[in-house]
């Protein structure tokens, strides 16, 4: 899943064929600025913990409750992007396009922890599965999970788990299989899910056409959804987000036992 406001790749600088004739040719091309701007995140930042810095100090401070944090990638960054509306006061959005569960994990104290929110959505696993930050085993992905719910659950902080939208492709990964992952994460965080109390939010089955990827029209890609997609996971979001907040909050630890 490519990161919405910030491009890896490396563009070529085009030259016309005289200039093409002087130009050493040994001369590698130059990085333009996303990519001058992701090479050094990799290394000052990789989990972009600041990307919601400002963002945070004001909502922390006033966003009204219930407070819902949607923790996420692009899929959730485009949700806010796409369907503000869907976002009333109380309902944040951080999602940062091409993230993995690794650098979520990271960011889950700034960006949901700090925030107090009463209720957290995860949706994650799609770039995983992409390989976006490098190989990584469904035992990982699994622990990633795992270690966000208990870190919420720790904080008093209500959780929906939510599934791994369909894909029958993932356009930058040419050749993957999708389909059969996608449902294999999924089963493990319906499972999850029911043993730790979570929600689980299944807009897999509520987005998926005859195959194993989502009804035409619900995505631009065959994995982020249009505005017609987001309508659908609404639906879903609402009901979930309804049965999060008739849970009892779970326990808090005691301020020196929390990590």
């Amino acid at each position: 899943m490519k990161p919405i406001l910030a491009c890896l790749a490396l563009t070529a600088t085009v030259l016309p064929a005289s200039a093409m004739a002087q130009a050493p040719q040994t001369a590698p091309a130059a990085p333009n600025a996303g990519a001058q701007a992701a090479e050094e995140r990799l290394h000052n930042d990789w989990a972009w913990t600041a990307y919601y810095r400002q963002a945070n100090a004001v909502d922390a401070a006033k966003a009204p409750r219930p407070r819902v944090v949607l923790m996420g990638d692009s899929i959730t960054q485009g949700w806010y992007d796409l369907d503000r509306a869907f976002f009333t006061p109380g309902r944040i959005g951080r999602g940062i396009g091409g993230q993995t569960t690794s650098q979520m994990l990271l960011r889950f104290r700034q960006d949901v922890i700090d925030l107090k929110p009463d209720v957290v959505q995860i949706m994650a696993g799609t770039n995983d599965i992409a390989s976006n930050t490098g190989p990584i085993s469904d035992e990982a992905i699994e622990g990633n999970y795992r270690s966000m719910v208990e870190l919420a659950q720790a904080h008093g902080i209500r959780v929906i788990l939510a599934s791994i939208p369909p894909a029958d492709q993932f356009p930058w990964r040419p050749g993957l299989e999708t389909g059969m992952h996608i449902v294999k994460l999924n089963t493990w965080l319906k499972s999850y899910a029911a043993k730790t109390g979570s929600v689980y939010a299944d807009y897999w089955t509520a987005m998926k056409g005859s195959g194993l990827g989502a009804r035409d029209g619900l995505t631009s890609d065959h994995v982020h959804p249009t505005v017609a997609g987001y309508e659908v996971m609404n639906k879903v979001a609402e009901a979930a987000i309804k049965a999060a907040l008739a849970k009892p909050a779970p326990r808090a630890l005691a301020a020196a036992n929390v990590p």
